[in-house]
Parts: structure tokens; C-alpha cells; sequence
């Protein structure tokens, strides 16, 4: 989550759904680290760009973004979007464990 110390949709956001975030199957899969926009991002973060607005809740898995959710659209519609960037995620992650199960061959063909 990139925050403002005076974003009033933060606020919201965290009276909203930060005290049971962690609690949830979602936060339990999805950590939430908040991260200041006004302080120097984390090494690991900088290659997110684009930040425009704040609350922006960026899904990160093993160095690239999955998606984003920019803004605070309200309690209902931030889990429906949370849902989404999980499934996303899950999805990518099966992908993943296929192409290492399976991975391309190099050689010459036998008989040729």
C-alpha cells in the first residue's frame, strides 16, 4: 500500500479494513507493507512506477507487479478487486510451477 500521511482515503481505508486486513484469508496470502510516498522507497520496490494516487495497493510477486488497485473504491469493491489481483496471482503462480515442471528442450532431435 503506498500511502500520505494526509490522504484522507488512507484514513478511510485503514478504519475501514486495516484492522481486520491481516485477519482475512486475503491478508493471510497477500501481506499488506505500507509504504510512505513522501520517504525513499525499499530496493525492492523502486521498479514500481507510476504511483499517482494514493491509497495504491500494488500485488507484487517475486519482482514483478500482478496489478494494482488504484484509490480506495470502498470496503465492498476494494475485496472484489483484492479477489481479482489474488486470482491473477494464482494463476500466474500455476503457469509458473507448469514451465518449471515442463521446461523447454535443447538439443538435436534423435535420428537426424
Amino acid at each position: 500500500m503506498f500511502e500520505s500521511a494526509v490522504c484522507e482515503w488512507c484514513d478511510k481505508w485503514r478504519d475501514e479494513v486495516g484492522p481486520v486486513y491481516s485477519k482475512t484469508d486475503e491478508g493471510k496470502q497477500v501481506p499488506l507493507r505500507v509504504i510512505s510516498v513522501h520517504e525513499p522507497r525499499p530496493v525492492v520496490y523502486r521498479a514500481i512506477n507510476g504511483i499517482v494516487f494514493t491509497p495504491t495497493f500494488v500485488l507484487w510477486d517475486k519482482g514483478r507487479e500482478i496489478g494494482r488497485i488504484s484509490g480506495y473504491p470502498g470496503e465492498s469493491f476494494f475485496w472484489g478487486l483484492l479477489g481479482e489481483l489474488i486470482e491473477r496471482l494464482d494463476s500466474g503462480r500455476k503457469e509458473d510451477r507448469a514451465r518449471e515442471a515442463n521446461p523447454p528442450v535443447s538439443g538435436t532431435p534423435v535420428g537426424r
